[in-house]
Order: structure tokens, then sequence, then C-alpha cells
């Protein structure tokens, strides 16, 4: 799997801007003051509709299928945040949608799902893995139902589309007069960070990228120790339920890998910490998975002393009962 080209990713933005907020950069003196950076800023793609960047990539994702495959409809699996990305989509541009989820995944994420129109199926895993309890399901739909099969992350149009993330803050630090030397993403399957990755290759490559994932689910950062793609055993818990993938896809982890990215893990503790500071200094509301990067910059996993970091909060699709929760355990 090569890099997808400049000119690839350009022209899935060009479509996709259409559709999806530009959301800001926002430039935190206290949280470089707090890290020791020179500059820190935030890109809160939290406020993206449907409450993260998945819809980027899905919209890209759909604009590929045929007429006919648009009047078939699609099915996916996921926990939640690519459900609504996709289904989000779906409801744009008239394609039939059904998602299978977890019987764990939030409500919040399963209610938000069905609201943009999608029928959600859900499965329940048991002992197993729930990715791949869910992921069986979606197939064995997809063959009854004669509908497309789309995956959440391991899908190369889908990095496309979510290289238009990358791409704005490319833009926006330019008219900061500013350059990325790290820039600090979380990960579950890859996808973002793929095609983030991606637009900093053609134009910015000296930006040091890290992919941070929660402790036990680190399948891409042990995948790129090993060079080679690796499953994380059974048994690990997090509270970052978007960032529970045991392994990275084959797509992202190619592009990862030839894009020099690293590892970083953070812990539960350090994303509740980092869910209330950037209600406390950002003054944004973040789900778990969404503060993971924030995590990995205020825990001091990667060290970030007088360099110009750029942060990726990816969501904010969280129940009011849980992140007050999460805010008071933190």
């Amino acid at each position: 799997m090569s890099i997808p080209s400049l000119e690839h990713i350009r022209a899935a933005y060009a479509q996709t801007s259409k559709v999806t907020q530009l959301t800001p950069l926002l430039e935190s003196r206290p949280l470089a003051a707090m890290t020791g950076a020179k500059r820190v800023f935030v890109k809160p793609e939290s406020l993206q509709w449907a409450g993260s960047f998945k819809v980027r990539g899905a919209y890209w994702r759909l604009m590929q299928l045929s007429d006919d495959e648009k009047a078939r409809g699609v099915v996916g699996h996921s926990s939640g945040n690519f459900a609504q990305g996709v289904a989000a989509a779906g409801q744009a541009l008239g394609v039939p949608v059904t998602i299978v989820m977890p019987i764990d995944a939030p409500k919040a994420k399963s209610d938000a799902t069905k609201g943009y129109g999608a029928t959600v199926v859900q499965t329940d895993h048991g002992e197993r893995a729930r990715e791949e309890v869910a992921s069986a399901k979606a197939r064995e739909i997809a063959a009854e139902e004669n509908r497309v099969l789309v995956h959440p992350f391991d899908d190369a149009e889908l990095v496309a589309g979510h290289a238009g993330a990358g791409l704005e803050v490319l833009d926006q630090l330019a008219a900061r007069d500013a350059t990325a030397d790290i820039l600090l993403c979380p990960v579950g399957g890859g996808g973002l960070i793929a095609g983030i990755a991606s637009a900093f290759h053609h134009l910015s490559p000296g930006t040091a990228i890290r992919a941070v994932e929660p402790e036990g689910f680190d399948g891409m950062g042990a995948s790129l120790t090993h060079g080679a793609v690796e499953t994380k055993p059974l048994g690990a818990k997090s509270i970052c339920d978007g960032l529970l993938s045991r392994r990275p896809g084959d797509v992202p982890f190619a592009i990862a890998r030839a894009t020099g990215i690293e590892g970083v893990t953070i812990d539960d503790a350090s994303v509740r910490k980092a869910m209330k500071t950037a209600f406390e200094r950002l003054k944004l509301t973040l789900e778990p998975s969404g503060a993971a990067a924030l995590a990995a910059l205020i825990s001091g996993a990667v060290d970030v002393t007088d360099k110009t970091v750029v942060v990726i909060c990816t969501g904010s699709n969280v129940a009011l009962s849980d992140y007050v929760k999460h805010l008071a355990d933190a």
C-alpha cells in the first residue's frame, strides 16, 4: 500500500469540505506553559459534524459507490463514532446504512446513529473480541442483503478522506507562521493518523507524528516496533471505547510505517485528567477517546520541551452522566 498522492487527498478534500466543518486550530498558552512546549495548538475534531472526524472519510468513501451500490446500501461495524459518521454521510447522500454495534457500545452513540436514519444491529460478544464479532455479523449482513461492506478504518479511500483534517491543520499553521515539530493523534484502527500522516508526508515531512493508544490496545505502536501487524491479546480494559482495536488496519499500518510514525501509550487516569483540562482550559467537551492525544501531552508521555505541538482531539460523543463521572474521578 503506497501513501496517497497529494493530488488524491486534495481531490477528496475538495468534495468533503463542502459538507464538513472547518474545525478551528486553537492555540493554548496555558498548555504550552504547563508542558514546557514552545507553542501548543489543538485541533478539535470533536466539533465536527456527528461529533468526530469520522464523517470526513465516511463521506468520501460513500461518494466512491456506484449508483447501483448506493441503491443497495452499505453495512459496517463500529462502537460508535464511525457509526455516526457513516450514518450522517449516508443520510446526506441518500445511501441506506446498517451499522453493527457491540451491545456494550455507549447508548448515546447508538441512539445518535439511529438519529441519522441508520439501522442498528447489536451483537453480544461475551468473552470474545467485540470488534471481531461485530465484523463477522457485518459480513454476514452484506452477503445476505447484498449490501456494500464498509470498513471503519482499513480502507484506502477512507484514509484519503480523513487526510482533509491534516490539510486543514497545515493551512491553519501557515496562517499563524508556525510549523509543527510534533503532532499527537489518537489511534484505534489507524485511519485518521494515516490520513494526517499522508498530508504531512507531502507538505511537512519534518513533523514527528506520534500514535497515541490506550495501554493494552497499542496495536499500532507494537506493530511499528516489530515491523509487522500485531494483534494485542484479549483482557485489557480502557475507558477509551473508540480506541479498543486490538490491531491496526493493514492500510493504515503500511502508511504509518512508511511515514515514520512512532507509538505512545496512555492510561485512563491521564485521559480523565485530559478531559478535565480540556473543559477547564479550552472549554471543550471531549469523550475519553477524543482526549487521548491531549493526555499524552499533559502526562509527559512525549517530550515537547521547546517544541511546537499539534494535538488532535477526535471526538465529543459521550453521555452527560459518564462525562460528569470521568471529570469527578480525574
